[in-house]
């Protein structure tokens, strides 16, 4: 089983968060990145499916929109995790992204909505 490799949508992509995941040893790529700051919110599940990444992203609205429609039409993407809430700390979201990348494989989150806040316990 291989390892979920990460694309921060734009709300994501603090700098703070991205160093420390990768300090983690978390496989990332942002949008700025890709060159996809232009991108709307589809457009970025089909690069990040396109490529096998994984979406982050605080984006809960649009994304569980773009999830539904997807199972819908019986599209497929890979992965979609969600941030319920902004105001996560860097370490809260460092260490609820640890959890869940041991605990899912890539194919695993295939098609999955996954809630960031299912993986960050209290401490």
């Amino acid at each position: 089983m291989s390892q979920i490799c990460l694309y921060l949508d734009e709300d994501a992509s603090r700098g703070d968060l991205i160093k420390a995941l990768r300090n983690a040893n978390i496989d990332l790529i942002t949008t700025s990145e890709a060159d996809n700051l232009s991108c709307s919110d589809l457009e970025q599940l089909v690069w990040a499916t396109a490529n096998n990444k994984v979406i982050y992203t605080y984006n809960m609205g649009d994304y569980c929109r773009l999830h539904t429609i997807y199972m819908v039409e019986s599209r497929e993407h890979t992965g979609i995790i969600v941030a319920e809430r902004q105001s996560y700390s860097i370490g809260e979201q460092l260490r609820g992204l640890q959890r869940l990348v041991l605990a899912i494989s890539a194919e695993s989150i295939r098609n999955q909505l996954v809630f960031l806040g299912t993986y960050i316990r209290n401490e």
